[in-house]
């Protein structure tokens, strides 16, 4: 697997296949990005389950929150993560402990050597992208937009005025 270039066809059978995901460093503050993707993603029908060792007992979006991925007592699909790099191992291997089919790594988080033994345990890994950015790439929603236009940008464009 070329972990620098995903296939659209790729991403789209794990987000297709995918029902319940289970959110490494899900946070209840919805400042931060793991709250934000678990709330998008809740509302196109995917069962958001937080994992967060800090919060275990407690409610996210009316799921109760898991210590580990080892301690959600029902299957999940994918796991995503929203940890640094150096957890990505343990993840990995909790993840193919409890027969999740994805494992999938969040923007600027990357293990190669975690991905090789997790794909070689029959795990799809995806490393280094956001699955709430390409749900709404993939669907359609980010190109309604203007995101595919090349149009939008960041830089501040100088306004002509039509006289």
């Amino acid at each position: 697997m070329d972990h620098d270039n995903y296939a659209d066809a790729y991403i789209s059978e794990i987000l297709n296949t995918t029902k319940v995901i289970a959110v490494v460093g899900a946070s209840d503050n919805p400042a931060r990005p793991s709250y934000y993707v678990m709330k998008y993603m809740k509302r196109k029908g995917f069962r958001m389950i937080p994992v967060n060792p800090g919060k275990a007992g407690g409610k996210i979006m009316d799921e109760t929150v898991y210590a580990s991925l080892l301690d959600i007592p029902f299957p999940v699909d994918m796991v995503d993560c929203f940890r640094i790099s150096d957890a990505i191992p343990a993840i990995a291997d909790d993840a193919m402990t409890i027969k999740a089919k994805y494992l999938w790594m969040q923007l600027g988080v990357r293990h190669d050597e975690a991905a090789a033994k997790a794909e070689a345990a029959g795990l799809k890994v995806v490393m280094n992208k956001c699955p709430k950015i390409e749900f709404g790439r993939l669907s359609g929603e980010i190109a309604f937009m203007g995101g595919r236009s090349r149009v939008i940008s960041s830089k501040r464009q100088k306004l002509v005025r039509k006289k």
